[in-house]
């Protein structure tokens, strides 16, 4: 507990112990009225302060003004106890809501405490001085010792390690790291010492990035945050104004029409039951506080949702569409099939290797990973590289051509033309033909799944948009059961696509999700645009308004089932808070409700409200 909820308490018992005793003595009158304004005052001195500040600066129509009207109004009256007891229930319940509350702040902050507090700047002569990660210049190098944050983005220039990226993915699972490797800041460092030449400055790495959208996530209110602000604002003077009107019509009606007694003293304290009733603190605090705990959960799970606003879209959608190629698939090539003639299977993979060994191109990269070591390119000699066709050289003594069917057809060499999905690599040996070699961009392991669990949870359409040829976007479709696919599109026709759909179905929330630079208008052209956080470019970061820490697709899943569950929440919260007043309110009027039911429907409701909220907290697991 903080220094101010300790105060409280002590108050509360203080208050509790003094209205015990002052109940108990045999006292009346004035004497008895005076000994109760002490367990009063102790107890709701702040309150009334509080509600004389709303009236002194024009905004009396608050909770602490309705408290202060029902208690002194019920003191008033002559019932102390009564008055005293729902100023005491009420703090009771205000420091319940400031528990509850700072819990799921420290939870989130603790989720969040990713900030590193020093980076370790190596100097040209090696040494190490500890410095504030604002102050490490782009191009430094700096090290990460075994138990430490990583402090910038950056390269690994030494070392290899396991990271523990919980706090940023929601994966319990470490990565594996080694030279060559990017890191992002927030992740801390398991085993091995780790040199990095760092890439960005402190503020712009991932870490920085991270904290200024969960801090400035609050800005950005639902549209049931609104509401309930609205609400709040009409709401609170129309009460006032029906308590007075039911502590004074019913009695002027007796009495100037049916001649009877007024009975001011009943139709008065059924009118102050009714402020107490009144009291929006329920909706105000717990809605609020469920989209707050249900971004907390999120972030949990490495999704992070820049407002509760499309925390409530994200709730809503009905249509996803999907960019292939680093969103579905892994964005790399991979050699995933050789087909060798007249030779073996490995000396094929070295002759293509060999000879793509001095480019710097894709498909030579994932031919040296295929071969797995570095071949020794002294074996290599008179290289030539034919702009779209592919590469001649001389292996081993052999001539070596490696590339596309027009170069083998230009070469006059014979040939069976492959129609597989994929970057087909022809390989012939002096001007014999001797294979091919398939080399394709993989599916992600979890992208079937994703998609089949994504119309599980209500999803009623799924769109892929890509730049690839027909054959290849149609095929990966049809592996992952995608509903529909556009190919062969520019960026403008990814966002004209997507422009259409959405004036198709005005009606249907959209997402989408992507990787790239060139995906950004869209993503903010989207009703919700997702990015891939882990390897995305900054520009589809910041255009997005949801964005995984991870480039698992099944995240997508995650944080609409998040969202769903949020809004469950928020939308009991409203149905619940709202219902249990009216009904109480209905039997405060008719007389049917003392201030102890009054109690109840004000704090009782706000404390039940305030703990169903903090369920979103936990929504990701």
């Amino acid at each position: 507990m903080t220094r101010k909820q300790k105060k409280m308490l002590i108050r509360i018992v203080i208050a509790t112990a003094m209205l015990t005793v002052v109940a108990l003595l045999p006292t009346d009158g004035w004497l008895r009225f005076s000994l109760f304004l002490f367990p009063y005052l102790c107890i709701g001195y702040d309150i009334l302060i509080k509600a004389g500040k709303g009236i002194w600066n024009r905004q009396p129509f608050d909770e602490n003004f309705l408290m202060a009207i029902a208690t002194v109004g019920a003191i008033t009256l002559g019932e102390y106890a009564e008055g005293v007891f729902v100023m005491l229930f009420y703090q009771v319940g205000e420091l319940f809501q400031s528990v509850a509350v700072g819990k799921s702040r420290r939870s989130i902050g603790a989720l969040m405490d990713i900030r590193p507090d020093i980076a370790n700047l190596e100097s040209d002569g090696g040494i190490l001085t500890e410095v504030d990660p604002c102050d490490v210049p782009v191009g430094s190098v700096i090290v990460v010792r075994p138990g430490e944050r990583i402090p910038i983005d950056g390269c690994v220039i030494e070392g290899s390690s396991s990271l523990d990226t919980a706090a940023l993915t929601g994966e319990s699972l470490p990565r594996d790291v080694a030279t060559g490797d990017t890191v992002i800041s927030g992740c801390i460092n398991l085993s091995g010492a780790l040199r990095i030449r760092t890439e960005r400055a402190f503020e712009d790495s991932t870490v920085s990035r991270i904290l200024n959208m969960v801090e400035n996530a609050g800005a950005r209110k639902s549209r049931s945050e609104k509401f309930i602000t609205r609400f709040a604002r009409i709401y609170t003077p129309v009460v006032c104004a029906s308590a007075l009107a039911l502590g004074l019509l019913p009695p002027v009606f007796r009495m100037l029409v049916l001649q009877t007694a007024p009975m001011w003293g009943d139709w008065i304290y059924r009118a102050l039951t009714f402020l107490v009733i009144s009291c929006p603190c329920a909706l105000v605090i717990s809605i609020p506080l469920g989209f707050f705990a249900g971004i907390g959960g999120a972030s949990r799970a490495g999704v992070l949702v820049k407002g509760s606003n499309y925390l409530e879209l994200l709730s809503q959608v009905q249509v996803v569409a999907f960019d292939k190629t680093g969103t579905l698939t892994e964005g790399r090539f991979w050699v995933t099939e050789v087909n060798p003639i007249g030779m073996s299977r490995e000396r094929l993979l070295e002759y293509a290797a060999l000879a793509e060994g001095f480019s710097t191109h894709p498909i030579a990269d994932s031919l040296m990973r295929a071969l797995g070591s570095s071949p020794d390119l002294s074996r290599v000699c008179d290289v030539t590289e034919i702009g779209g066709h592919g590469i001649k050289a001389m292996v081993d003594g052999d001539a070596v051509a490696i590339g596309n069917a027009r170069m083998l057809r230009d070469e006059g060499i014979a040939f069976a033309e492959c129609d597989a999905h994929g970057t087909v690599v022809y390989v012939a040996v002096n001007g014999v033909y001797a294979g091919f070699i398939l080399i394709a961009d993989r599916i992600k392991a979890t992208a079937k799944q994703t998609v089949a669990d994504l119309r599980r949870i209500g999803i009623r359409r799924t769109v892929m948009l890509t730049g690839d040829a027909h054959a290849i976007g149609e095929a990966v479709a049809r592996e992952l059961g995608i509903d529909e696919v556009r190919c062969e599109l520019l960026p403008q026709d990814k966002l004209s696509v997507v422009e259409q759909m959405l004036e198709a179905s005005p009606r249907e929330r959209l997402a989408f999700v992507g990787d790239g630079i060139n995906d950004s208008p869209v993503l903010s052209r989207a009703d919700v645009g997702i990015a891939m956080g882990a390897l995305g470019s900054d520009a589809a970061i910041e255009a997005a308004d949801v964005v995984l820490m991870d480039d698992d697709p099944q995240k997508i899943v995650c944080a609409i089932g998040i969202a769903k569950k949020c809004m469950r929440i928020v939308r009991q919260n409203i149905v619940f808070a709202l219902g249990v007043k009216l009904l109480c309110l209905c039997l405060g009027a008719l007389g049917l409700a003392n201030m102890w039911l009054a109690v109840f429907a004000d704090v009782g409701v706000m404390v039940l409200a305030v703990l169903n909220a903090i369920r979103a907290l936990y929504a990701g697991k």
